[in-house]
């Protein structure tokens, strides 16, 4: 779990959630990944599915029976199902995720009989740390959106029409 919060950490500092995964087969470190959805303008580019592209394309095959996952927030419904489809053998994750986990936060596609593969999922390793580099991350945002907001003038904000949409990461207008 800590080779997939130190790829969290290289997800924020290219300005993604910070949401990193790391493969496992008999005990050797197969693939890493981070999130990528913003840069790579792939809304599959989530942790779990870089590093399964990764063992898939190294082990030269979709099929992962002996792979383990280390993640360090539960999976999404997507990431769930594609761990499943590759027939891993488990998943460990680290913080839950009250808004799209899938491993028992929201739903638990995992537990699921009907389901032709069934893989053994363990939370809440490391849960603390990996909380709280997803808390940190998102309380920086905040305040960076905030001290954008703050750097409007008064002046600037009455002459932005009601109802028009101001990007935020422009500099403030010079007028």
């Amino acid at each position: 779990m800590r080779i997939a919060l130190d790829q969290a950490h290289n997800a924020w500092l290219v300005g993604e959630v910070p949401v990193g995964a790391v493969i496992l087969r008999a005990g050797q470190v197969i693939a890493t990944g981070y999130n990528r959805p913003i840069t790579e303008h792939d809304p599959t580019a989530h942790a779990e599915i870089v590093a399964l592209r990764h063992a898939a394309q190294l082990l030269a095959n979709y099929r992962l029976p002996e792979c383990e996952l280390f993640v360090t927030l539960e999976p999404c419904a997507m990431c769930a199902m594609a761990l499943m489809h590759a027939r891993f053998k488990r998943v460990v994750f680290g913080a839950s995720d009250p808004k799209t986990g899938a491993a028992g936060s929201v739903v638990d596609l995992f537990a699921k009989e009907q389901l032709n593969h069934h893989t053994t999922v363990q939370g809440g390793v490391l849960a603390d740390e990996c909380g709280t580099v997803l808390r940190d991350f998102f309380a920086e945002r905040r305040e960076l959106y905030r001290q954008r907001r703050v750097a409007v003038t008064p002046e600037e904000a009455a002459m932005i029409p009601a109802g028009e949409a101001v990007e935020i990461d422009a500099p403030p207008s010079q007028t």
